[in-house]
């Protein structure tokens, strides 16, 4: 039986994508804290080698979201299959597993960094919250929430375009952060889940 190639990802330059990697079969992959720091090492690492930026994370205990940009459209697959191959060794050495750790190759769509930056990584961290994990954002350590409202130091995290637009007031964009955080209205899950363009009507008409 042949075995048919799998398309390759088209990927326009300079638009950031928000990625999604789940467990096979909606397995855990991080049943400890550790490992979930563990991961968090392998980004920083990595998104050294590869020029990437990562604007807002977070880890669940059976999958990951990342935002990120990077100047090159080649890098993304490669950045993140260096990433969960790396771990995926770390996991079967400590467990003993056997098998696929993730749910084939990573989900991505491309976001309207005008519009929808700031948006999708408000869906991002407070994924802890809609998950019933944390009450508050800043109750769960695996996001990238606490850099934005609080300033916490985070070497993984380049500061969204949006975000620095917020006020010239380092202090009072950590403030307006946060209101827009905890506001109700965003953009919905479904469209965030099961899009391959996240934007207005005019940028996935001209992305299509």
């Amino acid at each position: 039986m042949r075995v048919m190639p799998r398309d390759k990802r088209i990927i326009p330059q300079d638009f950031p994508l928000h990625i999604m990697a789940r467990g096979n079969n909606k397995k855990v992959i991080f049943p400890e804290e550790h490992d979930k720091r563990y991961y968090l090492d392998l980004l920083l690492n990595y998104k050294t080698d590869h020029r990437v930026d990562i604007y807002h994370y977070c880890l669940m205990d059976n999958h990951v979201h990342l935002l990120l940009l990077s100047r090159k459209t080649d890098v993304f697959s490669e950045f993140m299959k260096k990433v969960n191959l790396s771990y995926f060794f770390h996991f079967k050495f400590k467990y003993g597993y056997v098998g696929h750790l993730f749910q084939g190759r990573f989900k991505s769509n491309i976001i309207d960094c005008d519009s929808y930056l700031l948006q999708c990584g408000k869906y991002i961290e407070l994924n802890p919250v809609r998950k019933g994990i944390s009450a508050k954002p800043e109750g769960y350590p695996f996001s990238s929430y606490r850099y934005y409202a609080f300033g916490n130091k985070n070497a993984l995290v380049t500061p969204d375009p949006l975000y620095e637009a917020l006020s010239h007031n380092e202090e009072s964009r950590r403030r307006l952060y946060a209101e827009f955080v905890i506001d109700s209205n965003i953009v919905s899950s479904e469209k965030i889940r099961n899009h391959n363009f996240i934007g207005s009507d005019a940028f996935v008409r001209k992305m299509e």
